[in-house]
């Protein structure tokens, strides 16, 4: 069996690591069309900040490790076109400019997602950058570097991380977000007003609900405007990252897909064509705590997780997907921010008879040497008495509570069972009482009346 690989991003290595260890008689060929693999676009922020000197130790592997698995790795390699009917497709090497057709008897789409380019007037104004990739992180950290004020259109989670490393390099940052908080579906509003507090108190100036609508050229002091729907702002540079969209337009047509372009998969990361699979950015997951929904959540776990998947099941249905509580963490100013499951908001947006509690205290006794004080919020269904989602906020390092978290969202635990399932206590490391297990007996405690 010929299988051909789309993209060598995390999802496709995943799936080649897979299937060159379960099924080494498959011939895998992998077609990536930059020059390099394995690109952690998480670390941009990291290495823009000067966290991390070299953009190359962002890249994990490379061809020549690849290669040593047993796949045909082609790097500068544009997949042109895919022929769904015949299993073929047409490539372009990008050093020699020939083209050719190959053919697969399996196809998986590892295609990753990108940055969209907003249909704005001046967006393709040399100081208007994208942030996504290998060379636009380059490009950006050789232009920032001679430029002190920088406008970043976009509050998700890489739009926080690059405004917090450019505040701490003394640059002066403009955030515009056009939702009316940061960090988008991850977190409520209270969570939100929390990371705006941190990054103003650091000098970022935040503008929430507001809309950019083009980017003016001034040659004469060589700036950017950027206008909005409530004012402008003057930078040297201006920074888009405002989400990413599937990049699937090869099977337009070919494959089922949502509206934005995500290819639909079933639990084996099998399209609606039995002999392509889709996994990462590129597919839909399904998102456990709402049971009848498949969301677009381009995070690098899922990514990674479906591309073992579509790997593993490339010879059949042999290992089920267990969806996703999309959990998340960011680290800012020293302080942790996770998430994971629903959101009050979008909970009640979906009908749920939700509500929340939140508990808020020493993560340890405060008669040790040093403690933190802690947040935690608890969303959960107030009719089953499921819990839903969780975030959390200190200084202590609280993103391995998310994932505790995230399997008991997983496992579809009631507040009830939360409030006394057995966790450690020593004083080194908490209370008596855990604090996701106080948290749930708060809402027992509001339950109760």
């Amino acid at each position: 069996m010929k299988v051909i690989i789309i993209g060598c991003t995390h999802t496709g290595i995943a799936a080649i690591n897979e299937i060159t260890k379960r099924y080494p008689e498959t011939e895998v060929v992998v077609y990536e069309r930059h020059d390099n693999v394995s690109f952690l676009s998480s670390g941009v922020p990291l290495y823009l900040s000067g966290m991390v000197d070299k953009l190359e130790t962002m890249c994990y592997s490379s061809p020549e490790e690849l290669a040593k698995t047993g796949a045909r790795i082609n790097i500068s390699h544009d997949v042109l076109k895919i022929d769904s009917d015949n299993k073929t497709v047409t490539v372009e090497n990008l050093k020699t400019r020939q083209i050719f057709t190959d053919n697969y008897d399996k196809l998986i789409m590892a295609t990753g997602s990108y940055v969209p380019l907003p249909p704005l007037y001046g967006v393709d104004n040399s100081r208007v950058l994208l942030c996504k990739d290998y060379n636009q992180a380059r490009e950006i950290h050789k232009t920032a570097k001679d430029n002190h004020r920088i406008a970043i259109i976009g509050g998700g989670y890489v739009g926080v991380e690059l405004a917090e490393g450019y505040t701490k390099t003394g640059h002066e940052v403009t955030i515009i977000q056009g939702n009316p908080q940061l960090l988008n579906n991850y977190v409520d509003l209270d969570t939100s007003d929390y990371v705006v507090k941190l990054l103003r108190d650091h000098g970022a100036d935040v503008h929430l609900g507001e809309r950019c609508q083009s980017f003016d050229s001034s040659p004469e002091t060589n700036e950017v405007v950027v206008e909005t729907d409530k004012g402008a702002y003057n930078v040297d540079l201006a920074i888009v990252c405002t989400g990413f969209l599937a990049n699937t337009s090869l099977l337009q047509g070919q494959v089922k897909m949502t509206r934005e372009g995500a290819i639909i998969v079933n639990d084996y990361m099998q399209s609606s064509n039995p002999d392509i699979y889709a996994a990462g950015d590129a597919s839909v997951q399904h998102f456990n705590p709402d049971d009848d929904n498949e969301s677009y959540i381009p995070l690098a776990t899922n990514a990674i997780r479906q591309g073992a998947l579509a790997g593993i099941n490339i010879v059949g249905n042999i290992q089920e997907s267990m969806g996703t509580q999309a959990t998340s963490a960011i680290m800012i100013y020293g302080y942790t921010v996770a998430s994971t499951g629903l959101t009050l908001r979008n909970a009640e947006r979906k009908g749920i008879n939700a509500t929340s509690v939140t508990w808020k205290g020493d993560y340890r006794p405060d008669y040790m040497p040093s403690t933190e004080k802690l947040t935690i919020k608890l969303i959960y269904d107030r009719d089953s008495r499921r819990v839903l989602g969780a975030q959390l906020i200190s200084k202590h390092e609280v993103a391995k509570s998310a994932n505790a978290m995230s399997i008991i969202i997983q496992n579809r635990n009631t507040i009830d069972e939360l409030a006394y399932i057995d966790m450690l206590y020593n004083p080194h490391y908490d209370q008596p009482f855990n604090y996701l297990n106080l948290v749930a007996q708060l809402a027992v405690d509001k339950e109760l009346g």
